[in-house]
């Protein structure tokens, strides 16, 4: 029996709805086994981040040594980094492990507004982080940072994503969430030649805590199994999708995505 294998490399979320606990859910519920490198401890609920405790550089690479050395990887996504060192690690780690499936989700600032990424760090991140990703799937404000401009409207979003391209990222997907202009969420996907707008109903709800996350993740989870990446990108916008509309309703802040609803759907037969 093969096993598909994929790598979390980020911060441990204490409530459970992002980060690598949101990662190795979504790890499980895709049928791939899941790994951790854990970069910092935050203490979160739905209320907000409350403490940030990042681990030494060693310590992430040590992580990294360690599942390479015995259980092998075939897919890994970054999310929380924290510090330039930190990234510079973790890019050292990639390089010298060759590995290809790489899934960088951007995170800078928690749904409440806490800073998750150093500002001197995001140079970092694009010098040395983006040119080793397949994939880096930013929200708007974070694709904003990354591109240095402005994005309002769809066009903003395509000049975006070849500027984030030209740092070395083979794909963008910028999520579409954020722009609250359209009643339809839509994500752009541009494979460094062609763009495709992935399109779904928006939810209007405050329970979305972790679904950068878990959207990264879902990816990361089928290019393990060896999807190809446009096909990797659309099961996990359904992913997503089932777990934004499947609400839990957990916590008095954002809470959680449903991390078992795409499967529940799948099951009832229901999933596009």
């Amino acid at each position: 029996m093969t096993v598909a294998r994929a790598l979390t490399i980020a911060g441990s979320d204490s409530g459970g709805g992002a980060g690598i606990q949101a990662d190795i859910k979504t790890f499980q519920e895709l049928k791939v086994f899941g790994m951790s490198a854990i970069t910092a401890v935050t203490v979160q609920n739905t209320l907000g981040v409350h403490g940030v405790y990042p681990l030494p550089p060693e310590a992430v690479a040590e992580q990294m040594n360690a599942v390479e050395e015995d259980i092998g990887v075939d897919a890994v996504k970054t999310g929380m980094l924290f510090s330039a060192d930190i990234i510079e690690t973790v890019a050292n780690r990639l390089e010298a492990f060759g590995w290809n499936n790489v899934v960088v989700d951007p995170v800078m600032i928690a749904k409440g507004g806490a800073q998750l990424l150093e500002k001197e760090a995001i140079e970092a991140m694009k010098s040395r982080l983006l040119p080793l990703a397949l994939i880096v799937t930013p929200n708007i404000p974070e694709a904003e940072a990354l591109a240095g401009m402005k994005i309002v409207s769809l066009q903003d979003r395509c000049e975006a994503a070849t500027k984030i391209a030209d740092w070395g990222a083979k794909m963008v997907v910028i999520k579409g969430g954020h722009d609250m202009t359209t009643e339809l969420a839509v994500d752009l996907f541009f494979d460094g030649t062609c763009f495709t707008m992935l399109e779904d109903r928006r939810i209007t709800t405050k329970h979305t805590h972790g679904t950068g996350c878990t959207y990264s993740a879902a990816i990361a989870a089928e290019l393990a199994k060896g999807a190809a990446p446009n096909e990797a990108v659309r099961t996990a916008r359904h992913y997503i999708q089932a777990a934004i509309e499947e609400t839990l309703s957990l916590g008095g802040g954002n809470g959680p995505t449903n991390h078992w609803a795409y499967r529940q759907r799948q099951k009832d037969g229901v999933v596009r």
